[in-house]
């Protein structure tokens, strides 16, 4: 289980650091094994830079993020390591993954040697090729080629398999899928519902709301730094109580209804509730609304 307890990031800004910038505000919410927990929200929300406090890309300005109970904000050296084989993340554009002057087998071989250098040359193509043929790639067809030579899609799904090697038990995946073609998203999202089924928890990092209700157990919605709302997916989704989930919901482009209506639909405001607003002043608490569903209202 990941659990992060009142993560807090706060950037410097301004001439000579003068400024603060709190992108993340005291953020808490859990990820089981095995689950789908889908991080929604704008641009400029503070999803991805949750995402890089996890996978240690950024330092925590406060709280903690604990993997199985154990603290791993402080951890160095070995023990770092051992983090790495088990949680990894694969970002939006999968060609900055890469450089382009080597062939995409670098990936792999950079893996081989810090994690697995024990293992014979033999050995490890095959544990290489065991690993490609679980996303759906023919070794042959894709190692020895350089990132230009392969698709957005088969270079993601090699990212995905370079986390399998190690044998993962959670994934960051931030906007992973956002610039590649239809056809190759739901390729990916169905890879990701596969590994799911084997145990494999993921944290899906997403600004389009259809995917995280297509892939998750779990919705967190994210709105300037402060969880506003979160549950299970289906009741946020179906039951957004938050002003802001409201309107992230309503946006959605559909087929059966006017523009017109969707406007009525922000404005149609039906709970009672007082929600938290990061723009006001004051500090949030968490309510149950329902069963497996809580929205932050102003704390009094």
């Amino acid at each position: 289980m990941l659990e992060l307890i009142n993560l807090t990031k706060v950037f410097k800004t301004g001439a000579f650091s003068s400024g603060r910038f709190k992108a993340v505000n005291n953020v808490s919410f859990k990820i089981e094994r095995g689950e789908v927990t889908s991080l929604i929200g704008e641009s400029g929300s503070g999803k991805s830079t949750i995402g890089k406090m996890i996978l240690r890309l950024l330092t925590i300005t406060s709280g903690e993020i604990k993997l199985d109970e154990r603290n791993i904000s402080t951890i160095k050296g070995a023990e770092l390591r051992q983090y790495y084989k088990k949680v990894q993340g694969v970002f939006q554009d999968p060609f900055s993954s890469y450089n382009p002057i080597f062939k995409v087998d670098r990936v792999f071989e950079n893996l081989h040697d810090v994690f697995f250098k024990e293992l014979r040359q033999s050995e490890w193509i095959d544990k290489v090729d065991s690993a490609l043929k679980k996303v759906g790639l023919d070794s042959e067809q894709v190692l020895g080629k350089y990132p230009h030579q392969l698709s957005g899609g088969q270079l993601q799904r090699i990212l995905i398999s370079r986390a399998l090697l190690l044998d993962v038990s959670f994934l960051v995946a931030d906007e992973l899928i956002s610039m590649l073609d239809a056809s190759t998203r739901i390729d990916i999202l169905n890879l990701l519902a596969d590994l799911k089924k084997g145990g494999l928890s993921i944290l899906f990092i997403t600004h389009d709301l259809s995917l995280g209700y297509y892939l998750s157990e779990k919705a967190v919605i994210l709105y300037r730094g402060h969880v506003v709302e979160m549950g299970s997916t289906n009741r946020v989704f179906l039951n957004p109580i938050h002003h802001y989930t409201r309107r992230l919901i309503s946006s959605v482009p559909r087929l059966d209804r006017k523009w017109k209506d969707i406007d009525s639909l922000q404005k149609n405001e039906k709970h009672s509730l007082k929600c938290f607003d990061p723009a006001e002043d004051g500090e949030l608490e968490m309510v149950e609304v329902e069963k497996d569903h809580y929205v932050a209202v102003k704390r009094r």
